[in-house]
């Protein structure tokens, strides 16, 4: 039989990163690229990532972005698999010009969007209008409820979160209580022992957290002019009712353009009506 010696070889030696060859036309891929080097104004990133004098050089934030938005429409969220992608999918690479920026990179260039939305999302329609896929007659309103980076437990009116404030306070006396009883006893092993230092130091920080966020906050009032639950955590986020339970999230609502099914404005609400969305949605749009 004959035999066969075996290769180790990288993926950018096996496979050539040609953004002519990789990026097909009538893909989102190709639009995103098109788009993005074109299309949008990029001025607003120049000052940023504007390389010094020393030092490495800062990615080219078209290159960031177009990998970003290229991750979200394929459902790809987090920081560290969009890092995945540009080292093991063909098109990320084409993307990115073969460059693999990390997490760390990715992840604060998606927090500093939070201003530029707007902008590259007027950029965006900007470009539809020129290309004639907005039709401007008939729209449709949708919307749904989305989780936020939020825990239910965390939620309250001012009064509850007060009352939680004392019960942790409380159960981290009865905790150091415990602890000094079994020291004079010397009864409790040192596993135990460090389990319920663990535990006390855990509740007292929680407790710190409420009682600080209780100092800063005042009681939040609904569209009735009655209090509503506030959360620790967002307080722009609130309790939401879905097919799958409740979840602490937003509601988001998108207005879309009959003619090409083009979103034209969206908008997340910590309200969960929504019929109250569809005035603000539509003076936006």
């Amino acid at each position: 039989m004959a035999k066969y010696k075996s290769y180790n070889y990288s993926q950018t030696e096996m496979i050539p990163i040609s953004l002519e060859n990789q990026l097909m036309a009538n893909t989102i891929e190709f639009a995103i690229h098109t788009l993005v080097e074109n299309e949008m104004n990029m001025s607003r990133f120049d000052e940023r990532y504007k390389n010094d004098e020393t030092g490495c050089k800062a990615y080219n934030p078209k290159v960031l972005l177009k990998i970003v938005l290229l991750a979200y429409a394929r459902g790809i969220f987090t920081s560290r698999k969009i890092e995945q992608a540009c080292k093991e999918n063909v098109v990320f690479m084409a993307l990115s010009c073969g460059q693999r920026p990390d997490h760390s990179t990715i992840a604060p260039f998606v927090s500093s969007l939070k201003e530029e939305i707007q902008p590259l999302f007027r950029d965006v329609l900007l470009v539809c209008d020129k290309m004639n896929l907005l039709g401007g007659t008939e729209f449709a309103v949708d919307g749904l409820k989305l989780p936020s980076n939020a825990s239910k437990k965390w939620s309250g009116t001012i009064g509850n979160l007060k009352g939680k404030q004392l019960k942790l306070e409380e159960k981290v006396r009865q905790l150091l209580t415990a602890q000094i009883e079994a020291d004079e006893k010397e009864e409790a092993s040192q596993a135990e022992d460090e389990k319920r230092k663990r535990q006390a130091e855990r509740l007292r920080k929680e407790a710190e957290r409420i009682a600080k966020w209780l100092s800063e906050n005042e009681a939040k009032m609904g569209k009735q002019g009655r209090e509503i639950q506030s959360n620790v955590t967002d307080n722009d986020s609130a309790k939401m009712m879905t097919s799958h339970g409740t979840i602490q999230g937003y509601n988001a609502q998108a207005l879309v353009d009959e003619k090409h099914q083009v979103i034209v404005q969206g908008e997340a609400s910590g309200s969960g009506q929504d019929h109250h969305h569809i005035p603000p949605v539509i003076d936006e749009a």
